[in-house]
């Protein structure tokens, strides 16, 4: 009798929307090691990430028949939607043309996704679908409970509002239609890819230049506030394992554990052998609403599919500032 040889399954067929991001950036190294074929998609039109021999179509978000074509080309397994819009709550954040900004918002947050969701609908009804959602979806908390899935969805503000429909649009076609459409509603995840924009690179990136003898002063908005905050790698690998699953849902990403902008601070700073009460102040001028205290509950993503956070808080901020000593000495 001859003897049976296991074949490999085939390579997923992967779109990853968002690519150039920092969670796309992290999630295309994974599934590259992984073998996946990759076709990214940004603000630029789609890209093929893995040598491809001939290019995907032309494509853009506001137009679903490019998105239809590309879902046809490509004929993925997998597709991970990625992309956000949104601005900071800082009111240096505030667009100058409010409508202009709510319109991309659309366009990006739930416009995209339903493109997308209609195209696999027709063309690669197998294709798994996940949808980054986020815990602004929750609106304004308070610091002694923790969400749920099932916590009741009231954002308030635009960001939120369009991240939610969403979220309802990839429940209504896996209800309605059968697809794997599943959500992550993410909490704050962090790595050295974070523009200078957010929080947590503000604070590392000002510690680092006064360790390298700056005399400027961080001032803040609030150090009150507390976060769910991780390390973007842990997320990444929750991408993976949701669309791994036995069945499509939504499923909080988060910690667990909240954690102050006051101790975010205290880590960075003491890692760089800095008192930061010297070289911080508070403005809270600075925010154009209150600060939040949203900390995320995973025990449903840990039941569905075993993940773990391997990374703890102060883990992340000391890793973070490591990775970025070591880049910049290299130049």
């Amino acid at each position: 009798m001859a003897e049976q040889r296991n074949t490999p399954p085939p390579p997923h067929r992967t779109i990853v929307i968002g690519h150039r991001g920092q969670d796309g950036t992290l999630l295309c190294q994974a599934l590259r090691d992984r073998g996946d074929v990759l076709t990214g998609l940004g603000r630029h039109g789609a890209e093929n990430l893995s040598g491809q021999a001939a290019p995907p179509p032309t494509v853009s978000l506001d137009d679903g028949r490019s998105i239809d074509a590309l879902v046809r080309h490509v004929a993925p397994t997998q597709v991970y939607y990625l992309a956000a819009h949104h601005r900071s709550s800082e009111r240096a954040g505030r667009p100058a043309n409010v409508g202009a900004d709510i319109g991309a918002g659309m366009l990006v947050n739930v416009q995209g996704p339903i493109h997308f969701l209609d195209a696999i609908r027709r063309s690669a009804p197998a294709c798994r679908f996940f949808y980054a959602s986020t815990s602004v979806i929750f609106g304004q908390r308070t610091a002694d409970e923790r969400q749920e899935e099932s916590t009741q969805i009231t954002p308030f503000c635009e960001y939120g509002l369009l991240k939610a429909t969403g979220q309802l649009a990839c429940q209504r076609y896996r209800r309605e239609h059968g697809l794997f459409a599943s959500v992550g509603i993410l909490y704050n995840h962090e790595s050295a890819l974070r523009t200078g924009t957010f929080l947590s690179r503000k604070v590392i990136d000002a510690a680092m230049r006064i360790q390298g003898g700056s005399r400027e002063t961080l001032t803040l908005g609030s150090l009150d506030a507390r976060t769910d905050w991780s390390y973007a790698p842990d997320f990444v690998d929750a991408f993976r394992r949701i669309l791994g699953a036995d069945k499509p849902d939504d499923f909080i990403v988060a910690s667990g554990r909240g954690h102050s902008v006051r101790e975010f601070v205290s880590v960075a700073f003491g890692h760089l052998g800095l008192d930061w009460e010297k070289h911080v102040r508070v403005d809270g001028t600075l925010l154009d609403r209150a600060p939040s205290s949203r900390i995320g509950n995973p025990a449903k993503l840990m039941a569905a599919t075993g993940w773990r956070p391997t990374v703890t808080f102060e883990g992340m901020i000391k890793t973070i500032i490591d990775q970025l000593t070591k880049a910049r000495a290299g130049k």
